[in-house]
């Protein structure tokens, strides 16, 4: 019974031994884990420009998330393989999407709105494993840092509609920039593959969701008797384009 006891009340040592040991045991989680804390004071560091260059700091940004995109997918997908199984598995991750995504923007000039999915993503992922970190080091250890953790996990459904919303309104948003001379004719086109990546991912609906939303609110809104006809036309013709666009869903 003693021996029992003993063993109930076993806790897991605590402190900067038990973080550096917990380093050194979890290499790439700690690896992501400074990849998308560089990811997001790249995106600070744009925005506001003290210590980078706004320019140098948006692009590191992008090469920050290609990086934590590509350790999550050396993570989820080792061994390599080429074989068609591998690929397809490959092309439902969605660091997979993301490792996309920063390699269109990559030859874009700088648009502000592109830094968005990924810092936010950033944020939420970085925000679960500084917790765990903070567990390592002891519960009482920087309660302040725990507080602002809470509260973004707190909103960790409403960034990740935000997400999902700007990831959708990108696509317009790309060919505005063929117009105003700021991306190239294929960006559109890249886009659009990484948006129905987006649309199939099985780990994360909200895009998906996302579209559900949109349309259900032009559909309302073209639908009300104050709605004029020339603009109810217009709105139910983006949405009937919108779908003929979205790939069809395997069966459940």
């Amino acid at each position: 019974m003693a021996d029992f006891a003993t063993g109930g009340t076993h806790q897991q040592p605590k402190g900067w031994n038990a973080l550096r040991k917990h380093v050194m045991d979890y290499k790439i989680d700690v690896a992501l884990w400074a990849t998308r804390i560089a990811n997001l004071l790249f995106t600070i560091g744009y925005f506001i420009p003290l210590f980078w260059n706004p320019y140098n700091a948006y692009y590191k940004a992008l090469m920050a998330n290609a990086a934590t995109s590509a350790l999550r997918l050396h993570q989820r997908l080792h061994p390599v393989s080429f074989t068609r199984q591998f690929f397809m598995q490959l092309m439902t991750e969605d660091s997979c999407h993301y490792l996309f995504y920063a390699m269109i923007f990559l030859y874009v000039p700088p648009v502000t709105l592109v830094l968005l999915p990924v810092a936010l993503f950033s944020l939420l992922h970085a925000a679960s494993y500084s917790l765990q970190l903070l567990d390592t080091l002891g519960q009482n250890s920087w309660w302040g840092a725990r507080l602002a953790i809470s509260i973004v996990e707190f909103q960790s459904r409403n960034i990740l509609r935000l997400i999902s919303f700007t990831e959708i309104f990108l696509m317009p948003f790309t060919v505005v920039l063929i117009l105003l001379g700021r991306a190239g004719l294929f960006t559109p086109f890249m886009y659009y593959q990484f948006l129905l990546m987006r649309y199939r991912s099985r780990r994360n609906p909200y895009t998906r969701n996302m579209f559900l939303e949109l349309r259900a609110l032009l559909e309302n809104a073209a639908n009300k008797p104050s709605t004029p006809a020339f603009l109810r036309n217009i709105i139910m013709s983006i949405v009937t384009f919108t779908c003929r666009l979205a790939p069809e869903m395997p069966a459940q």
